[in-house]
């Protein structure tokens, strides 16, 4: 049996997500065919290019010419003729450079900061372009803005087949569809992660129904799981998909591919939901396999020479899970389980040694929510002993176990840059949100981290329910008292997202009311009210005034994203000062 698994748009384009890797593994390993097919790089890939964007810019010139000044009288289609304006007038030019620039962002060239910055803008201002017809979506580096909702299944219908303004259904027509038909899998599988793949992963499946493709269609990803309670109840979305897979679906997904091979009934297949006639079915759920039971990821046939950055970098994960697993603002990925499962620092450095010599990889990024102390600890060793001459950068927590010592042994092993989640510079805010962190503790890490050369990034955000405005402040002052010892930041305010701790107790958090919109029938966040503290319009303008507070980084695509972040600190050697949020500097 062939099975086709495929990763929609929108993601990151700076690496490969570890989700069909992981799922092609474990298929392989039990003697599954797997063609496995990063979507979303191809479409940047093939967007972003002179060739396309050209004949873009002559559709929209025969287009511009026929409009005239007829129908400029909407807000709306006053907006989309200055988009198309301004692309007649800027596209040539974009067009010319597109090409050039992502060889200067996939080369060691992108670490010369003017030359990179242009190529940067030029690739930003490309998938401005790009977008221009379907106005006012529009698809951007970091995510896909789409005419229609992805949280209502009426619009996701709408969308799927709209030429006009869904980017992805003419592309996907083109380009992916008749290689899906030429394959002729069994099964496909699409992985939703990201609710800005919705529209996208959506559109795929639709397009292969509509073409006759005699295939199992199977969805997966964070974001079926998060709507585990909501799909048995959306009959409209059924006949563009076949089956769900809940959770982990390594194991859901062979026995499924076993079951259909053998025309068996679906009832025994783990973590399914899926349709049976004219009733939709949901099958019990099992234990997710223990991290350490799984193969190591199998990234043959992803193109890893096309994703947008200067160095191959590779995902990893040690564990599955998240080993605190209490923060009230988070839901653990999109409502994927609490099970925490942490591999041995042995077989995870051997991984690292065995995708290294496989895919000339130097550089990896662990996926996992955070790696805990013993991790750090003993993966160090492992790759010191080892002689490994890796990169590798992670998330952690605040932890006491997180000793000078420890920060100064992950340097040498490699580690280049921790994420840590500040949140909040207020020690009761942190209380409040059950995140389990000092606030001495996380200056303490902040200013050792610096001393041993590991670049520190933090995660802050405003507005948790009961804030208070002087809280909020607080934060602020604490992190402009550590600008000397924090490297880079991300700020946003507070997202009630579905099953997170805020959701499930609501009243107990100070919601007074949490905002229902029938129409958006697929909510992954909710629109909500405080009874007390700062409320999230108050949250968003104090965010604006801290940034504005902020020093300009001249050579801004170097923070623009965790990647390139991580590659950009990769450079300093030891000893080497790091630029600060006090002030630029770069490598020698």
């Amino acid at each position: 049996m062939k099975a086709m698994l495929l990763f929609p748009p929108h993601w990151e384009p700076m690496m490969p997500h570890l989700a069909l890797p992981s799922l092609t593994a474990y298929l392989r390993s039990h003697g599954v065919e797997v063609i496995q097919r990063d979507i979303n790089i191809e479409v940047f890939d093939r967007v972003l290019s002179r060739g396309h964007l050209t004949v873009l810019l002559r559709q929209l010139r025969r287009k511009r010419r026929l409009m005239g000044r007829k129908g400029q009288g909407t807000p709306l289609m006053r907006a989309r003729v200055q988009a198309m304006d301004w692309a007649l007038e800027r596209g040539w030019e974009i067009a010319a450079d597109v090409d050039w620039a992502k060889e200067i962002i996939r080369s060691e060239r992108f670490f010369e900061p003017e030359l990179s910055l242009r190529a940067f803008f030029t690739l930003t201002e490309g998938l401005r372009l790009a977008s221009v017809p379907f106005f006012p979506s529009a698809l951007h580096l970091t995510g896909y803005d789409s005419a229609y909702p992805p949280d209502s299944s009426q619009a996701i219908l709408s969308a799927v087949q709209d030429r006009d303004l869904n980017l992805f259904r003419a592309l996907f027509e083109r380009t992916i569809l008749p290689q899906i038909r030429r394959e002729r899998p069994d099964l496909v599988g699409i992985s939703l992660t990201s609710a800005h793949q919705v529209i996208a992963g959506f559109t795929l499946a639709s397009l292969i129904k509509e073409a006759g493709v005699r295939a199992h269609i199977t969805l997966g990803g964070k974001m079926i799981t998060c709507w585990r309670d909501l799909l048995p109840h959306r009959e409209g979305l059924w006949k563009l998909f076949d089956s769900a897979i809940l959770f982990e679906g390594e194991v859901a997904l062979l026995r499924l591919i076993e079951a259909l091979e053998r025309g068996e009934d679906l009832a025994s297949v783990p973590n399914l939901i899926y349709r049976d006639g004219p009733r939709i079915r949901v099958n019990a759920l099992k234990p997710p396999e223990p991290a350490d039971a799984l193969p190591i990821p199998d990234f043959e046939g992803l193109p890893l020479d096309r994703y947008l950055a200067p160095l191959r970098v590779l995902p990893v994960a040690a564990s599955r899970g998240c080993y605190w697993g209490r923060c009230a603002f988070c839901n653990v990925g999109y409502g994927e389980s609490l099970h925490f499962s942490e591999r041995r620092a042995e077989r995870v450095a051997e991984e690292m040694m065995a995708l290294a010599e496989a895919y000339n990889a130097r550089h990896f990024f662990f996926a996992d929510e955070a790696l805990s102390p013993r991790m750090l600890k003993f993966l160090s060793v492992q790759l010191i002993e080892a002689g490994a001459d890796f990169n590798w950068t992670c998330c952690a927590r605040f932890e006491p176990g997180i000793s000078a010592e420890l920060l100064r042994q992950m340097r040498r092993a490699g580690c280049r840059m921790v994420l840590y989640g500040l949140e909040s510079g207020s020690q009761r805010v942190l209380d409040w949100m059950d995140k389990g962190i000092r606030i001495e503790t996380a200056r303490r890490i902040l200013k050792e981290g610096a001393e041993a050369g590991i670049w520190n990034h933090a995660f802050i955000f405003f507005g948790f329910p009961g804030e208070t405005e002087e809280e909020a402040w607080e934060t602020v002052r604490f992190f402009n008292a550590n600008r000397g010892i924090i490297h880079s930041a991300c700020t946003g305010t507070f997202l009630l997202e579905r099953y997170a701790g805020v959701a499930d107790e609501a009243a107990g958090y100070g919601v007074s009311r949490l905002i229902s919109r029938p129409e958006r029938d697929l909510a992954y966040y909710y629109d909500y009210e405080v009874s007390s503290g700062v409320s999230s319009a108050r949250a968003e303008e104090i965010e604006d005034q801290f940034l504005e507070s902020l020093p300009d980084k001249p050579f801004l695509q170097f923070y623009f994203h965790d990647i390139y972040r991580f590659l950009y600190a990769s450079r300093f050697r030891d000893l080497e000062p790091l630029p600060t949020m006090l002030g630029e500097g770069s490598p020698d």
